[in-house]
């Protein structure tokens, strides 16, 4: 294989890389508005990102107040950006009699309608006597008519913007359950119900504490903004450009180095992205073509980068958001979510990352040259004050103060790191504002002292930035970005409530789960019958019943994850499938990273699988042969969910408790059985492998995940012939006639 460099790869520049954002991720994309219009969205878009921050910094208002100004703020910034319907020319600008500032006048009247149904909760919460609308404590479950009008226009508006953001899917979902609560008794067997009157099913979608002003909305209003905003300016202000050079540092020399610095660099993004199309593109812009030089296909660097960013939705400590939500479900510390995950994500980490070294050695790639490897010290010397802010986030985080202050810390560091030059005093105001609040909360018992202490060196130490100083214009710009990134999903928590409030009201999740375990049941039984012969029981049929269950779930997370966001997915499955695997016995917060682990799979699974898409169009390889890669390279992330199911060890925090041996063992033994799946995808160990003995390799490496001794001498049973025969290969090829 050639190292020449690869002519069919040319250098795509920043409004390339923007341009198959905006294709491949459906909120990216934005319509032209005129000059004066667009002043005024980045002005909205900077006060909107201004209320979040010092909101989360100085408290928060009244929950029905601060998600409806959240809320007003998606209807805003959405009507203006995204179009009705995309077409080829819908984001052109288009000016005329019927538009506002290139907008619509029919979407402008629906912003109108969006935030007085977003306000009209919080201006009628204590009641309005003038208008007859009493307290709302009094009207729960008897809406009047305000209240109706409102909730149905707030529903349907709901629907249309998480359409307008993220495409049809997501709204079909929900109406399918929206249908499913409202003409209940049409639907056959267990799923038949009496039905939610109309009046009662409005009030559940539009008032607090479930529906729409539920967990999803509150969780995305005040945290998950704050880390999607913060992700998105460390990244600008030099940290993912720090993330990469270390990962070139720490790889790159190796054989396949560009394919391994992908790995590490996507590790390494993963930390403060929230979305894996955003990831593969800011690292595949480098990483791929890198790879297609030193000699790998177009369409395994594609996959290469999709694998590794997908992995970012589940490695601590953004997780793509979800971790957020799932610490509220599970009602425990978020710290413990991310410990959870520390495990499971080096395991899809070290698959991505077998796969990458077993292909470099068939294709006799090698690593890259001395000269092409960034200097340590020249790394650190000019970009060692953009760690801080992530280190002042985790610090706050890890120390048991709230997200959403954790989040304030962090984006205070980033603008000091970015803004702040020791040597131009008019910028000290940045660092002077941060630790003037750092006195104020020490002073007020917000703070102890040392980890004021921390946080003042962490602001005064930033100051000392070495890199160009970031300008207010080119922040405003940064600021503006996040704003947009985290709009979909905000749409998507919003839309997801509905779905929530039906299975609250319903009880659909208890119900599809008995369905679950009952079909399981049967073909386990059956299975048991075929299994056990001659007397020898080879399974029970309560091991047969768990694991068709899991895999019945894993199959509908990866189906219905086709389009749909992470967090919304998670969302939406976790709330049918959880009660599922609670009648199965399986601890609570395995069963809801089983529920992540499957949704984010959909992220590389083709037909629909975007990330994978995204990459292709870098390595201008073909779309579907890309997918194909991403999904046989993101086997770690397939696995991954069976072992910890089935011991919840490995995730540490499960209520089944930790053993060190016991950990120590299944961790090892799943690793195995990953590195055996990266065998068999690749085709090569010591030496080119065939076909029979890829099959043996798979079968073993499935078999080893299950986590007992038992297990583990059956698999080394069936791959003992492949290995024998990687053995003698290697002997004759140093040995030859």
């Amino acid at each position: 294989m050639s190292n020449a460099p690869d002519q069919n790869t040319p250098e795509l520049s920043a409004e390339d890389l923007a341009a198959i954002e905006e294709k491949f991720d459906e909120g990216a994309a934005t319509r032209q508005v005129t000059d004066r219009f667009g002043l005024f969205l980045r002005y909205f878009s900077l006060l909107f990102a201004t209320y979040h921050y010092l909101t989360a910094g100085f408290g928060l208002p009244p929950d029905y107040w601060h998600m409806g100004w959240h809320l007003s703020g998606l209807f805003i910034l959405i009507y203006s950006l995204y179009p009705h319907i995309k077409t080829k020319s819908s984001f052109d600008l288009k000016t005329g009699a019927f538009r506002l500032g290139g907008v619509p006048y029919l979407d402008v009247i629906l912003m109108v309608l969006g935030v007085m149904s977003a306000l009209y909760i919080g201006m009628a919460w204590h009641g309005i006597p003038f208008l007859g609308i009493e307290e709302q404590t009094f009207r729960m479950g008897n809406p009047n008519t305000y209240d109706l009008v409102f909730g149905c226009i707030l529903i349907v508006l709901v629907l249309d913007i998480a359409r307008r953001t993220l495409g049809w899917i997501l709204p079909f979902i929900i109406c399918i359950f929206m249908a499913y609560a409202l003409f209940g008794p049409l639907f056959p067997g267990i799923l038949t119900h009496p039905g939610v009157k109309f009046k009662t099913f409005v009030s559940s979608m539009y008032f607090p504490q479930e529906g729409i002003f539920g967990v999803t909305l509150w969780v995305v209003s005040t945290i998950v903004f704050h880390f999607v905003l913060f992700g998105v300016i460390a990244q600008r202000t030099g940290l993912g450009q720090l993330f990469i050079d270390n990962a070139t540092i720490l790889a790159g020399r190796y054989t396949g180095g560009p394919a391994k610095v992908s790995v590490v660099s996507s590790a390494f993004f993963g930390t403060i992205s929230g979305s894996s199309v955003a990831n593969t593109v800011s690292t595949g812009a480098l990483t791929i073509p890198n790879m297609k030089r030193l000699g790998y296909p177009g369409h395994f660097a594609g996959g290469v980068e999709a694998a590794a960013s997908a992995g970012g939705q589940i490695t601590p400590p953004i997780m793509g958001a979800a971790a957020f939500i799932m610490a509220e479900f599970l009602e425990v510390p978020y710290t413990t979510i991310v410990i959870a995950a520390i495990f499971p994500a080096l395991l899809h980490y070290t698959g991505v990352f077998a796969v990458v070294h077993l292909m470099a050695k068939r294709l006799k790639l090698e690593g890259m040259t001395k000269d092409m490897l960034p200097k340590f010290a020249e790394v650190w010397r000019d970009g060692w004050a953009n760690i801080v802010p992530l280190v002042g986030l985790l610090v706050v985080l890890f120390s048991g103060y709230t997200p959403y202050m954790s989040a304030f810390c962090g984006i205070s560091l980033a603008l000091v790191a970015g803004m702040s030059r020791f040597r131009q005093p008019i910028t000290w105001v940045y660092p002077a504002f941060f630790i003037g609040f750092v006195i104020w909360k020490y002073m007020g018992d917000g703070f102890d002292l040392p980890m004021a202490l921390i946080l003042i060196a962490g602001a005064m130490i930033a100051s000392f930035n070495p890199q160009e100083r970031t300008t207010i214009p080119q922040m405003t710009d940064t600021i503006e970005t996040g704003v947009k990134y985290a709009l979909a999903v905000g749409a998507a928590a919003a839309a997801v409530g509905i779905v929530i409030g039906v299975i609250n009201t319903t009880g659909v999740g208890f119900r599809i789960g008995f369905m679950v375990t009952q079909a399981a049941s049967n073909l386990g039984s059956d299975l048991y019958a075929l299994f056990n012969i001659g007397g020898f029981e080879l399974f029970q049929v309560e091991d047969l019943t768990l694991f068709i269950s899991l895999v019945f779930i894993a199959l509908a997370c990866i189906l219905m994850g086709a389009g749909v966001p992470t967090t919304a997915l998670y969302i939406m499955l976790v709330s049918v499938a959880q009660p599922a695997l609670a009648q199965l016995g399986i601890p609570p917060i395995a069963s809801h990273m089983f529920v992540l682990y499957y949704g984010v799979v959909a992220e590389i699974t083709p037909p629909v699988c975007t990330s994978a898409y995204a990459a292709a169009a870098i390595a201008n390889s073909n779309p579907f042969r890309t997918g194909i890669s991403a999904f046989s390279l993101g086997l770690g992330k397939v696995v991954a969910p069976m072992a910890f199911v089935y011991a919840p060890v490995l995730l540490f925090v499960s209520s089944t408790g930790f053993d060190l041996f016991e950990f120590t063992y299944t961790a090892a033994s799943c690793i195995a059985g990953v590195l055996a799946l990266s065998v068999a995808v690749v085709g090569y160990w010591l030496a080119p492998m065939g076909v029979v003995f890829r099959i043996l390799m798979a079968v073993a490496g499935l078999v080893f995940i299950a986590p007992s001794p038992q297990a583990d001498l059956v698999a080394l049973l069936i791959a003992s012939p492949a290995i024998l025969s990687q053995l003698l290969a290697r002997r004759a090829q140093a040995n030859p006639v």
